[in-house]
């Protein structure tokens, strides 16, 4: 198996930790923990403080030290720095089945097997890996259990030689294993079936009373075979199936901070290197007359003076100094991080990250000013995002960060060396908050109200059976959401950014006295280091109009209405039913650009609907 090159960012998503990647040469392997990621260096000298990153708000809400890139691989160049070399990221090969091409025969390799392998029948033919595995919705996944699959039993006797061959009939069921000794054999129809609360699965069918419907908490990737218990259901799944790994990121727009001599440069300055790297050594006690005693720092700090470097430092270490007017003590995690961009995005920033220009609303359109309360310019931000861990089945679950974590790690991390991999983009964006006033009259009307209960009721069925976290989902979130998809779609002819380089980010709340409803659609793309500058000009008066309009005109008929309407209407549509009019002609986007996995999706909201026209927020535009 030849050494396969993947992009930086890949190995955050779509493969991160745990996921499968297959080889040019066709071998399936699954990315390794995280414990060997900077291990393998030939040259003596390694030096990690170049991949560390800070982002202070995520260190605090995922727990960490710090973060880091993946390592990018480099050869001995004699003309040049000859540090961190040969870094690569191990892979492990699974699943470990193989069968034969030619006697199709069955056999079991070990994890760290890297060659491609020759059966030793007479046609030496070649060995390629099974199609199916096993997985369970905390995150764990093993080889597919052949053997007691074939017998029908937890525990079968029978320990013949297995083969595996396709009959040519349609589907998995024209796949079959067998036994040589025994003779015992059973197609793979219905291993990718399972009950929707997931208390069955494919292997409770036609199985023994002591049916394998168990898992026993098996990580391969992280070389560890032995049983780690979990006891969720366990079900198949097509190794490259979309269920097999749903990365679970974590993202924050960077924040200035400052303090009462430090201001946000110089903090920024310690969150950078070299700096960053002897803080990550010294730890705390470092101070500004160390600082100025590196060479590499002294030239750097020169306009400053010691007691702003101590604070800077001071900042830097302990996180949070913000104004305790942003903070609502009623909010969860996921709003009080998110109120804190709101609050920064709708005031004007001239820092070295974060560019925020407000527009004054009144170059506006009387029209546009009736639906929204302030628009701000983004024209440079810089988004970190982090690995945090991943799931199975489902796209999300109710597992928390400290769990998420724990399936990137063999041992769990030593105090002041607890990191995950991230990577930093830049990007622009246009930042739309809804006027308040309308928003709260429209979302009290009874025909708004009776319009969303469905959507909220079928979220809860399925938060309670695939245990997700809890949340409600209110009128103006499925309104904002929807809107992005509208104007990122519309905005995909217009910018120059196809849909995948957009995204959206939302600060939603219904808190009676601080209530939040702003989104930001912004482009933070992997390889970009700047922008093209299309979105912010999109954001100015007389091209936000149009824009605007366009998008609202353009889901008032949907190109499979009514059906796209009706459906959505009579059981909803889309991942767990939880769209209303939604479909790929008129509001999908692509997944990279959607926070939710394009669900809570509703045009009737925006436009209202074939027999309610006055019910969209819109609906008078």
């Amino acid at each position: 198996m030849v050494d396969s090159p993947i992009r930086r960012a890949q190995l955050i998503a779509p493969f991160g930790v745990g996921a499968l990647f297959t080889t040019p040469e066709g071998i399936s392997i699954i990315a390794a923990g995280l414990d060997h990621w900077f291990d393998g260096v030939e040259d003596n000298q390694r030096h990690k403080g170049e991949f560390y990153i800070e982002e202070w708000r995520l260190q605090r809400l995922l727990g960490v030290d710090s973060f880091r890139l993946p390592p990018d691989f480099r050869k001995r160049n004699y003309a040049g720095s000859n540090v961190n070399l040969n870094l690569k990221i191990p892979f492990l090969r699974f699943p470990r089945w193989h069968f034969c091409q030619r006697c199709r025969k069955m056999k079991l390799f070990p994890l760290t097997e890297r060659s491609r392998q020759i059966c030793n029948c007479t046609a030496r033919g070649l060995m390629v890996q099974v199609p199916v595995i096993a997985i369970c919705d905390r995150g764990h996944a093993q080889d597919f259990p052949w053997r007691e699959w074939v017998h029908r039993s937890r525990s079968p006797d029978c320990d013949g030689d297995l083969s595996f061959r396709s009959t040519g009939s349609g589907g998995l069921r024209g796949l079959v294993a067998s036994c040589a000794l025994c003779r015992d054999h059973r197609n793979l129809e219905n291993v990718l079936s399972a009950d929707p609360s997931g208390d069955t699965t494919f292997l409770s069918s036609n199985l023994e009373s002591d049916g394998l419907t168990i898992c026993e908490g098996l990580t391969p990737w992280l070389g560890d075979e032995s049983p780690r218990g979990c006891g969720r259901p366990l079900r198949g799944a097509l190794r490259s199936s979309n269920n097999v790994y749903y990365a679970q990121l974590a993202s924050a727009i960077y924040l200035p901070r400052s303090g009462k001599q430090a201001d946000s440069d110089l903090v920024d300055l310690m969150s950078r290197q070299p700096i960053a790297a002897l803080r990550q050594i010294i730890g705390r006690s470092l101070n500004a007359s160390s600082l100025r005693q590196a060479e590499a720092c002294a030239k750097l700090l020169e306009p400053y003076t010691d007691e702003q470097i101590n604070e800077a430092l001071a900042i830097a270490n302990g996180g949070d100094l913000a104004d305790d007017d942003d903070v609502v003590k009623a909010d969860d995690a996921h709003t009080a991080f998110r109120r804190r961009e709101f609050e920064v995005l709708r005031r004007k920033r001239r820092e070295r990250e974060l560019v925020v220009t407000p527009v004054d609303l009144e170059r506006y359109e009387p029209q546009f000013r009736k639906c929204f309360s302030s628009v701000s310019l983004v024209e440079k931000l810089r988004e970190t995002r982090v690995l945090r861990g991943f799931t199975r089945v489902y796209p999300e679950n109710a597992m928390d960060n400290s769990s998420l974590q724990a399936l990137l790690r063999a041992k769990p991390a030593k105090d002041g060396d607890r990191w995950l991999p991230a990577y930093v983009v830049s990007g622009e964006g246009i930042f739309l908050q809804f006027r308040e006033e309308r928003l709260q009259e429209w979302e009290a009307r009874d025909d708004v109200v009776q319009r969303v209960r469905p959507l909220d009721e079928r979220y809860q069925r399925v938060q309670k059976s695939r245990r997700l976290r809890e949340r409600s989902i209110s009128p103006r979130f499925v309104l904002a959401h929807t809107l992005a998809h509208l104007l990122i779609n519309r905005l995909t002819f217009e910018s120059g950014y196809g849909a995948a380089s957009l995204r959206e980010r939302f600060f939603v709340s219904t808190h009676p006295e601080r209530p939040m409803a702003a989104l930001l659609l912004y482009t933070a793309a992997g390889d970009s280091e700047g922008t093209m500058g299309g979105l912010v000009r999109l954001g100015k008066p007389s091209f936000l109009e149009p824009v605007f309009r366009r998008a609202v005109e353009e889901a008032r008929w949907c190109a499979a209405d009514p059906v796209c309407m009706e459906v959505g209407e009579i059981g909803g549509q889309g991942p767990a039913s939880c769209n209303i009019a939604a479909c790929h002609n008129c509001a999908l986007v692509p997944e990279t650009a959607c926070e939710e996995f394009n669900r809570f999706l509703d045009r009737g909201l925006v436009t209202g609907t074939l027999d309610k026209g006055n019910m969209g927020y819109f609906s008078d535009l």
